[in-house]
Formats: C-alpha cells, sequence, structure tokens
C-alpha cells in the first residue's frame, strides 16, 4: 500500500508566559492508504496540536507533511478538500436535526441540493441515525451525537478521516459501538487517522501506532510487534506496609535467574519473567522468608501500557492531565 500521510520532522512551538513550551519535537511518520492508525499518548503529549497541523487548523512551525499528496504547508486548500475532520468538541448544530445537519454540511461543501440530501440518506443508513434523523441534535446522547458528527465529515467523500479524541466521554456500550462505524469506514476504503489515550481502543482498532510522549515519537509499530518488543510474562506487586525503598526491593528480586528485570511504578513493582506461572510461586516464597506481605498481585501478558512503560518508566494508565494539546 502507498503512504497516503508522509510527515516529516514535524515540530510546533508556542510562547506560554515568557516561556517557550515545545509542543511537537520533530515527529516523523507514514500512514498507509485505507488503514487506521493510532496516535496513542496521554493528555498533553502533543497529540491534538500534530493533528491540528495536519488539518491545516494550525500553522506548521517547522517540517512539512503530505497529506493525500499535498503539502500542507504550500497546498492547504487542495488537502482540506480530501480530509474530514471531527474534533473533541465536535462541530453539529444543536438546535437543528440530524438530517437537516447532514444536508447544511454538504452544501457547504457545494454539493447541490438533490445530491447533499442523497447522501445524507447513505449516511443516515451507515451510522445507524435513521431514528434520530428528524430529532433536534440537542436531544441526542453523547454516543448518538458522536455518530452524527463522523458522519457530518464524510459529507463530502473524502480520502482521510482525521478523529481527535472520538471515544472521550462515551460509556463502554456507545464506545464500542462506535468502534465498529470506525470499522465500517475501513471497509469502505477510508484512512482513518485516530488520536486517542485509550490503551484498549488502539489496541482494537488500530492497524499500525504511533506512541507520542511530551512532543516526542517514543515508539511504532503494530499493536502485536509493540507488545512483542516485552518478550515476558509481567508480574505486578504491590508490597503491603513496606517500609524500605521499593527500588531496593526491585534491585532484589531482579537479582533471581527467574526474573529477567523489574521495575517500579508508583506503589507498585513490575517484574518481567519468562513463565509466569512457573515464578509466581518463587517470589511468595522469596517474600515470605523475608516477612514482606502484598496488597496486590497480579499476572498479565503485556500490553501497549507496557511498551510506554518500558519506554518512559511511567505507566500511561497514570499520566495525569498535561497543560499541552
Amino acid at each position: 500500500m502507498e503512504n497516503i500521510i508522509e510527515v516529516r520532522d514535524l515540530q510546533k512551538e508556542f510562547s506560554r508566559r515568557r516561556k517557550t513550551v515545545r509542543a511537537v519535537q520533530g515527529i516523523s511518520l507514514n500512514v498507509k492508504q485505507g488503514e487506521i492508525f493510532g496516535f496513542l499518548g496521554p493528555n498533553g503529549a502533543g497529540k491534538t496540536t500534530t493533528m491540528r497541523m495536519l488539518t491545516t487548523l494550525l500553522p506548521i512551525g517547522r517540517g512539512d507533511a503530505l497529506v493525500a499528496g499535498f503539502s500542507v504547508k504550500r497546498q492547504p486548500r487542495k488537502v482540506r478538500r480530501r480530509i474530514g475532520y471531527v474534533s473533541q468538541l465536535g462541530g453539529s448544530d444543536l438546535p437543528a436535526t440530524g438530517r437537516e445537519n447532514l444536508i447544511l454540511a454538504g452544501r457547504l461543501y457545494g454539493i447541490s441540493r438533490n445530491d447533499a440530501e442523497k447522501k445524507a440518506d447513505e449516511l443516515i443508513e451507515l451510522f445507524d441515525l435513521g431514528e434520530l434523523q428528524e430529532r433536534k441534535v440537542k436531544t441526542y446522547s453523547g454516543g448518538q451525537k458522536r455518530r452524527l458528527e463522523i458522519a457530518l465529515a464524510m459529507i463530502h467523500r473524502p480520502e482521510i478521516l482525521f478523529l481527535d479524541e472520538p471515544t472521550t466521554g462515551l460509556d463502554l456500550q456507545n464506545r464500542t459501538h462506535l468502534w465498529d462505524q470506525i470499522r465500517k469506514l475501513k471497509r469502505l476504503g477510508t484512512t482513518v487517522f485516530l488520536t486517542t489515550h485509550y490503551l484498549e481502543e488502539a489496541d482494537e482498532l488500530a492497524d499500525h501506532l504511533s506512541i507520542m510522549d511530551h512532543g516526542k515519537m517514543i515508539a511504532e509499530g503494530t499493536p502485536g510487534s509493540l507488545k512483542r518488543q516485552i518478550q515476558a510474562d509481567i508480574i505486578i506487586i504491590k508490597p503491603q506496609d513496606y517500609q524500605a525503598d521499593r527500588s531496593q526491593l526491585a534491585e532484589s528480586l531482579s537479582g533471581s535467574d527467574t526474573i529477567n528485570h523489574a521495575k517500579v511504578n508508583g506503589d507498585s513493582i513490575y517484574l518481567y519473567v519468562e513463565n509466569g506461572t512457573q515464578t509466581l510461586p518463587r517470589i511468595f516464597t522469596w517474600l515470605e522468608k523475608r516477612h514482606i506481605s502484598l496488597e496486590s498481585v497480579s499476572l498479565s501478558q503485556p500490553s501497549l501500557d507496557d511498551v510506554f512503560l518500558k519506554y518512559t518508566g511511567r505507566s500511561l494508565r497514570d499520566t495525569g492531565r498535561e497543560q499541552i494539546q
């Protein structure tokens, strides 16, 4: 497959309170035509800033990107004709009905009234909006409104759809339903560029993904290839009322020939082992001899969170909200 997005040394700085903040620090990436590309990272990593540059909503600082074969810097109008964009806040007209929103969006793109109505009907069926089409959008649930907003972005048949945190604030049922709609778009040949901080969303949807933190790319590949980099089972222990430095305990445990290495994350210690079921009883014996009790223990296969922990030293699930977006 050919690359439909090519990003080279993309950078963006902001001045805040007399300080220069480097929101995006020279990232490069490729997105194949027809794939779902996941852009994973904590809030504040620079994902939204990157997407706004790629969709021409924010001027590029340095570097450039080709989107659908056109330079974002030099040919922004040609880029806009070929993309759809759904922001975190959305953009539907709340007092209007769903169908009115779709027809209006089509007319704004220069589509004739007749063609806009036909396209609206197609999208209403595609996104399961039939029972909602004559209702005012202000009465929609969060999941229903999100489906409409994606339909609005598809009214002009874009080659690439950019979705910025599309399932934030949705419950699991609505999130799963929206995932199904995104998969439908892929089957129809649309390339989807998706930013998210949900690990399961990136794992479930993305054919290929990049992980971003503090404005930099820290890892990229398929979800499977990234998790295979861990090459171990993971035992997570949380000592109970253990006064000594957890890093010392981790160092002692990592001296065992059954533990590849250990890493402290918050109150827990992550132990990377070849065979978790065989190693776990030995760990219990080792701790019991030293009168160390555990508050909790778990055994799992590598996840994308473990990939993030490997490259940054902290868990993606535990990262707080930062200022840069």
